[in-house]
Parts: C-alpha cells; structure tokens; sequence
C-alpha cells in the first residue's frame, strides 16, 4: 500500500469523533458557500454542550448556520467576512462579529491577525497521487488548510474536481470523514422586467473579447441574456453561476481573446446548480485558483478590457458606492467588489460597471443626496466608472461632482427626481 493510502486509511474516522477534536476558544474557518462541509458542521453544531466560546469564521453561509441561534450563544460566536441570509440577525442582533475586510487579503488575514486553529473542508475523493479538490470553493478555504493546526475533511463524491491550483494532499487532513451528499445549491434567480433593462444597458458597455467579472443574483444573470450576440468573450470573476455555462455552451464564452490565461475561466469559487457543478468537473478549461490571486487587483488589471459588474445599496450624488450596510445595519460584505473595480480600472480598457434597480420595490430610491446616516462607503467616489439603473447609464469617471450629480438624477426613478433636483439646485446654485 503506498504512503497516502495508509495515511488515509490511519485517518479515517466519524464527524462525530473529528468535532471533538475542536477545543473551546478555538478559531474555526469553515470551508466557503456552496463547499460548506454540511455533514461536518451539523456534528460540531450537535457536539455544542462540550464547547465554550469557539470562534466561528467565514464568508457566505449557504448552510443554516444553526450555529449562530440565541441558545448556542455561550458555546459558538460567529466572526463573519461577509453577512449572509443565516448570519444577519444573529450580527444586527449582537450575537455575533463581522470584520471588514477585502477578499483578497482574507489569506493575508489567516497568516496574520486570524490565525486558524480548525479548518473544516469538503473535498474530493483522492487521485492516484493521494490529491483531493477543494472543487467549488478555493477562495481563501485552501490558506486555511494551509494555516490550521487541525485539517478535518469531508470527502465527499459529490465535489467535482477543479484542479490543478485547487488540490490538497491527503497528507495535509488529520481527521478524515468520508459522506457523501449532493452540495448545497443555488437556485437561478427570477429575472424581472426591471432586471432585463438593467441587463441590456450593461451588456452595452461589453465589447466582442472583453472579460467579465460577475456577482451573484438576477443582474448579473439579466446582463448576460443580453450577451448571446457577443464574441470571445472571457471569464476572471471571483465566482460564476449557471449562466456562465449557457454562454460557453452557446460558443460565446471562449476566453480565446484573455491576455491573461487565455483558453482558460478564471475563477476561485462557485454557486450554481448541479449543471454548473457537472460543468466544471474534470474541465481542463476551467481553473480555480485562490482568492489572493484571482481577485489581487494587480493581477486582475493583467486582463485588458476588464469589465467588472457589481451591484450595491445606495449610490450619492457625489458617486460614493454604499453596498454592504443599510445606515449602521451590516447587510452583507464587501466582498469582491473593490478588488476587481481597482483591477478593471487599472486595466487597458477595463470598465467598473455598478448596476442596482432605480428604487426598492418602488417606494425608496436607490439615487440619494446623501447615504444613509452610518452607511459605510463600499467603493469610493474616485472609483466607479458607471452607475447602471433600468432607466440608462450614467458615467461619472473623470466628470465634475456638478456632472456627476446631473447624470445620476437622469438614471433615478422618475418619481423621485424632482426632490434630486431640488438637492442639486441648492447644493450646485444653478437650475438642473
């Protein structure tokens, strides 16, 4: 038998023997969205009575995040990257931290001020070298089986294998539990008619061999509806979704024209269906690396035409960009966003694109003189190329706060322009 096999053989055990191995005022990172080792988690969340005070970390939680309910709050303490739908009011209600920081310096972090005691990880199945895949989730999960002093791993057939960056050695996991269950998914979104106009004033700005970077949800889904005429375009996003695979299927997704890793999609984590899961298994064409590489803005700008799609909260008059707190409430994370709009503004011909609905659900405009009191500023006013309504696009890069100010109110809903332009009289002292 050689050295791995026996390795993993001497490893193997239950999740509900590896949690004990988990100690209170431990740190643990659990392995990121859709590559949450569920089976791990629901054990260390029913082993609670024999922790106190462990420190939960990660980014978006696809689980239920048991972990962060009012009874488990002398035994878990969640430190969220990035506020999901299962953390929020655990975070609003005290119950939990959540720690402002880039993406791409999460790895930094785990070497630094967050050192890792536990990683808990879903892998694949080994290959004849004894190398498991991180499969849809690399991002920062791989510097934390780097940095912990204790590896427990799932190994779960369902991961598809994403390699060659994505891989950990057998040798790397100290406790090994083999369960198989399908990956938390991520249904397609509704796309509305507010989302398609929004979609095809995007797509407008996407030359024939541009590469995208694409959030999550119904905008970034609606603008690539509106790409199926487009040519070669290319993939360097930190996450895609099932529309990615619709466009490469139709040969519109090449990643021919990429000036970096050309032939290649980019990526460092994924949320889709079990079609996007399937896609990406064994594709040589599909390479997941880390998250300090694929979102390091110096590496992004290495893409020319670089076109960088997010959406956000609130936008001012001045084109500061809140997208993660709603007045002092934090409603998400800053995630991503500012990595690839400093790389796509460091691009040759790259564009940062922020795309929102005009209002929320009609009643609260997404366009304000001012943010909300307390609101964090996202992505600052210097940054941000295009703010993209249902309503146009408006261009605010190298343009007065004067013009700044006039484009956006001609995006905002019309019910709320009058009141913009009364601001914009008395703050500009002229007419609109």
């Amino acid at each position: 038998m050689s050295d791995w096999k026996k390795y993993y053989q001497e490893h193997l055990t239950t999740a509900a023997e590896a949690v004990k191995h988990i100690k209170s005022g431990n740190r643990v990172v659990i392995g990121h969205a859709c590559g949450e080792p569920a089976h791990l988690v629901n054990a260390m969340v029913d082993n609670a009575a024999a922790y106190k005070n462990v420190e939960i970390v990660h980014m978006v939680a696809m689980g239920g995040g048991k972990y962060c309910q009012p009874e488990y709050a002398e035994n878990f303490r969640h430190n969220a990257l990035f506020v999901g739908g299962s953390t929020r009011e655990a975070v609003a209600a005290g119950r939990a931290d959540y720690t402002p920081c880039f993406f791409f310096e999460i790895p930094r972090l785990f070497r630094t001020t967050l050192p890792v005691d536990v990683a808990l990880v879903t892998v694949s199945p080994p290959d004849e070298n004894g190398m498991c895949s991180l499969g849809v989730s690399v991002d920062y999960t791989q510097e934390a089986v780097k940095q912990a002093k204790t590896v427990i791993a799932q190994v779960n057939k369902e991961m598809p294998w994403t390699g060659p960056n994505s891989l950990v050695s057998v040798q790397d996991l100290d406790f090994i539990v083999e369960h198989n269950e399908p990956l938390i998914e991520l249904p397609p979104p509704k796309i509305g008619d507010i989302e398609r106009a929004i979609g095809e004033h995007c797509a407008s700005l996407i030359p024939d061999g541009a590469t995208l970077q694409l959030g999550i949800g119904a905008i970034p889904d609606a603008v690539l509806l509106f790409l199926k005429g487009k040519k070669d375009l290319g993939i360097h996003s930190e996450m895609f979704s099932d529309g990615v695979v619709e466009l490469a299927e139709a040969g519109v997704i090449t990643n021919k024209k990429k000036t970096l890793h050309p032939g290649k999609f980019i990526v460092n984590f994924l949320m889709g269906t079990k079609r996007l899961y399937d896609f990406v298994n064994h594709n040589p064409d599909v390479d997941m690396r880390p998250v300090d590489y694929v979102n390091n803005p110096f590496i992004v700008a290495q893409n020319d035409y670089l076109i960088s799609i997010n959406s956000c909260v609130q936008v001012d008059l001045m084109g500061q960009v809140a997208s993660e707190t709603i007045g002092l409430k934090q409603f998400s994370g800053v995630g991503g966003q500012v990595d690839f709009v400093r790389g796509a503004s460091a691009s040759k011909g790259g564009v940062s694109i922020m795309a929102m609905p005009a209002t929320v659900k009609g009643k609260i405009s997404k366009i304000v003189p001012l943010l909300d009191e307390g609101a964090a500023v996202t992505t600052s006013r210097n940054d941000v190329d295009y703010v993209v309504t249902e309503y146009g696009i408006a261009a605010l890069k190298g343009l007065t706060l004067k013009q700044r100010a006039h484009n956006l109110i001609a995006i905002a809903h019309p019910d709320f322009r009058d009141e913009l332009k009364a601001e914009f009289e008395k703050r500009f002292n002229c007419k609109y």
